[in-house]
């Protein structure tokens, strides 16, 4: 289905991606923005650097011509994410409870939408 040690390269990357984009709006915030305008800023900063990060150390691709696969695969994950999050509140389990429950599998999803339709040019198939 996929390559252990790329999917744990993505896990890991996927860790430093969230610290990166936690520490990007906290300064923004601390500095007296906002959290909305920090939250975005973070937002579309974070997105460059997980594109860079994932692209470069997960699938050796320094292609910026996937940035938009990028954005798109973003932007599936997220609907998925909401959606999901939505039918478990529908089954009466509460928000926190069913985003951690939704994580799993949708990092696998991310996981696929980045090999398959992101990166795909110049993946490299690891073990």
């Amino acid at each position: 289905m996929f390559q252990k040690r790329s999917f744990a390269l993505f896990l890991i990357v996927g860790v430093m991606n969230t610290v990166f984009g936690y520490a990007v709006f906290a300064l923004l915030t601390l500095t007296g923005l906002h959290y909305s305008i920090a939250a975005l800023l973070a937002t579309v900063i974070g997105v460059l650097f997980n594109f860079f990060t994932t692209g470069k150390i997960v699938f050796e691709n320094r292609s910026p011509a996937a940035i938009v696969r990028f954005v798109i695969a973003y932007g599936v994950y997220y609907v998925l994410y909401v959606l999901s999050i939505g039918f478990l509140k529908h089954l009466g389990v509460d928000s926190l409870i069913a985003a951690a429950i939704a994580l799993p599998p949708l990092s696998v999803v991310s996981y696929l939408l980045s090999r398959e339709f992101v990166f795909r040019d110049q993946r490299r198939d690891l073990q």
